[in-house]
């Protein structure tokens, strides 16, 4: 993501309240932030509620944005990063409370999947179990660095975090996957057949092309 001076226009209308220019951020990043959302929750729903979230957290801090820094895409996944978090939390306390109330009556259930979405779920859950092994601040990095292509100084202001530490917690979330794909296998399936090593190569590259 190169600082252009399309970038510091778009960013000095925003933090002016430039409604126009903030719509104009919602349709450049919106899916970036959903993605995000997305890998960090598991769960297509709650990435919807993230991206929500996000921009609204956005435009009402919009006024503490730095006057110069380029794309405002990396303040928007440091953003999205917190929300998944809390919306993470929030899901687990829902759950830990359903699981204490009586069992609702048994309805059948006659709606079809397509199988192209039992795939993408499968595949999902893999990545989600993989990273579920992670710490949360490693986590964090690998997502923002592999999959939303932030480069190390980028992630560093999303995290908010020093760029020493950034390549620290990407090293050791690579590690720390490579001895997880060394374990663990894909899910059974005719279609959902991709290795945990292989979803996460990229970490791999990623870390040796920096």
């Amino acid at each position: 993501m190169r600082v252009t001076d399309e970038d510091d226009e778009l960013r000095a209308r925003v933090r002016a309240g430039d409604r126009d220019a903030f719509g104009s951020l919602y349709d450049a990043h919106a899916r970036a932030v959903y993605n995000h959302g997305l890998r960090l929750t598991g769960d297509w729903s709650l990435a919807e509620d993230v991206m929500s979230e996000t921009f609204l957290a956005a435009w009402r801090t919009r006024a503490s944005l730095h006057p110069e820094g380029g794309s405002l895409g990396p303040w928007l996944l440091g953003i999205a990063t917190h929300k998944a978090h809390n919306a993470t939390r929030r899901l687990r306390r829902q759950r830990l409370f359903l699981s204490r109330q009586p069992a609702p009556p048994a309805v059948t259930d006659f709606a079809e999947e397509s199988a192209g979405r039992i795939d993408d779920a499968r595949r999902l859950a893999v990545v989600r179990d993989a990273l579920s092994g992670l710490r949360s601040q490693d986590r964090d990095v690998l997502v923002l660095c592999v999959w939303s292509g932030l480069t190390y100084q980028e992630c560093a202001e999303a995290l908010g975090i020093p760029l020493g530490t950034v390549r620290s917690r990407l090293a050791r979330a690579r590690r720390r996957l490579d001895r997880l794909s060394a374990k663990n296998l894909e899910p059974h399936g005719p279609r959902g057949e991709v290795r945990k090593q292989a979803a996460f190569a990229a970490a791999r590259s990623q870390e040796e092309n920096r």
